[in-house]
């Protein structure tokens, strides 16, 4: 697929993509699932660099980073082969948040587990979402279709877990 071809089908410019492309730009997450739709792949297959069989060790310092907004960022726990669940390590800086607006993606289950840290998950469209708020230890299950957003509005660093099953591939 040429750049422009997956430029019109991810809804996004051609330069951009070209410059995500050679790592002189980042993405929101939203924009990496219209890719990976685009492409007929999951936000995890766009970071795998091989087909390893077996076992690997993941160090928290070679997880492969998302890109994400100001204040958070996002790591790929799960790795290939492993192909039916996708796990994702976050952190949320004091006052960060996964955007303005909630967002969705696909038709999959989704565990939300915080680590350390308290967060606000909220569930819902945007004008009747309802609000969690989770400390250590505490999850919540919901379907991926579920418009949701991450807030911390705390004075600490947040650390929380994603767990998708099927793994998501639509915006």
């Amino acid at each position: 697929m040429t750049v422009r071809s997956l430029a019109v089908e991810a809804k996004a410019s051609a330069s951009f993509i070209s410059q995500l492309e050679r790592g002189q730009t980042s993405s929101s997450i939203g924009m990496l699932r219209r890719i990976a739709s685009a492409l007929g792949l999951t936000v995890a297959d766009l970071f795998n660099e091989e087909d390893e069989i077996g076992h690997r060790v993941v160090r928290r310092e070679a997880r492969p980073e998302l890109p994400t907004g100001p204040g958070t960022r996002k790591f790929l726990i799960s790795q290939r082969p492993l192909q039916h669940v996708e796990v994702y390590a976050g952190e949320f800086d004091p006052g960060s948040s996964t955007g303005d607006e909630p967002y969705s993606h696909g038709a999959s289950q989704e565990i939300f587990l915080v680590l350390r840290g308290r967060i606000t998950l909220w569930l819902g469209p945007h004008d009747s979402a309802a609000a969690h708020v989770l400390g250590p230890g505490d999850s919540v299950e919901y379907r991926t279709s579920i418009p949701h957003r991450v807030v911390n509005e705390s004075d600490e660093t947040a650390e929380i877990l994603w767990i998708i099953a099927p793994p998501t591939t639509s915006s």
